[in-house]
Formats: C-alpha cells, sequence, structure tokens
C-alpha cells in the first residue's frame, strides 16, 4: 500500500472528487450506505458545493443547518505518489446524539472502489485515530454492520474492542470501542 495522508477537502481536489463520487454512484448502487463518511456528498450539486458544506460543518454553529447533528471534520485520503482521493473519512468531535451514541460513532469512511482491499481503510481510521486525539477525544466508538467483514477487520484492526451487536429497524450493527492513548 502506498503511503497516505488526510487532508481537509479544498478546491485542489475537486474533479477527483466528483470523479470518486460517480465511481461510488457506479459501483455501488445497492449499497444503502454507500457514502459513509461523505455527508451529502451523493446529494451534492457540485464538489464546491460540498467542500463548502463540510468546511461549516466544523462549527457547532453551523453544522446543524449544514444537516449534522454534531461538529466534525471530514478528510479526504490522499494517495501521496499520485495525489489521488482513495477514500473519505469523517470525524464527529463527539456523540453525545441519540443516534450517533447508539449507532452512529464518532466516524465513517468510504473506500473508492477501485483502491479497496488494499488496506487504505485500515490506514485511513488509524490516521482519523490521530486526528481524534488531536481533538481530545478519549475513546471512539466505531460501528459497522454486522455482514461487513471489511469494516470489522479495520476496526479490529485498529484496536476496536466488540462491545456489543445492536438491533436497529431491523439492521444489526456491531459497535467497537477504540481507546486512544
Amino acid at each position: 500500500m502506498d503511503e497516505i495522508v488526510l487532508v481537509e477537502p479544498c478546491l485542489e481536489y475537486a474533479e477527483d472528487l466528483w470523479t470518486f463520487r460517480q465511481e461510488i454512484i457506479d459501483n455501488d448502487a445497492d449499497n444503502e450506505d454507500k457514502f459513509a463518511g461523505c455527508m451529502s456528498l451523493d446529494s451534492s450539486d457540485s464538489a464546491d458545493e460540498w467542500i463548502r458544506i463540510c468546511s461549516l460543518r466544523k462549527d457547532e454553529n453551523h453544522c446543524k443547518e449544514e444537516g449534522a447533528t454534531v461538529p466534525s471534520h471530514t478528510y479526504l485520503a490522499i494517495r501521496k505518489s499520485d495525489n489521488r482521493i482513495v477514500g473519505v473519512i469523517d470525524l464527529r468531535h463527539h456523540i453525545d446524539h441519540p443516534v450517533l451514541g447508539t449507532w452512529g460513532g464518532h466516524c465513517g469512511y468510504s473506500v473508492r472502489p477501485s483502491e479497496r482491499r488494499k488496506g487504505y481503510a485500515t490506514e485511513m481510521l488509524r490516521l482519523n485515530i490521530v486526528k481524534a486525539k488531536e481533538l481530545g477525544i478519549e475513546k471512539m466508538l466505531v460501528t459497522c454492520a454486522e455482514e461487513n467483514a471489511a469494516s470489522e477487520k479495520t476496526i479490529l484492526a485498529n484496536g476496536g474492542i466488540y462491545e456489543n451487536t445492536i438491533d436497529v429497524d431491523g439492521y444489526k450493527i456491531k459497535r467497537f470501542w477504540i481507546s486512544i492513548e
């Protein structure tokens, strides 16, 4: 796996972001959670609009008007060798909300379909844990669908400790906690 870095969305990546979006639409049509970590990327009219929304969501005073329940940072996972987006991951500043505290957790992530099974999700989550530490988060709740073995493997590789499986409207969600040191 090539080295990646997490960067905040910016216009430099607008064209590649829109290509990333289309690749997910084309490859993951049947996946309801295909834009995990990419809040509103599917409904935005342009990369510029989505980048603006991500910026506003960082602020407690603006996040709700932009569709977020709590402030969050969104990061593009950029492969250093070719400056290409390989994924998107978000980090919610806290989970003091009924949905987030129950099954939403601190983060969600999506890996570009053509870049899956290369270890990027594991590295994205590891880098996001570093960002969480910078925000003062001591313990992260990370969840995945019961049948999502790849996501579970990613969480476990980053120190996730299984807590339980819950039912959310007939959908089984596994809950894991990651202690941040």
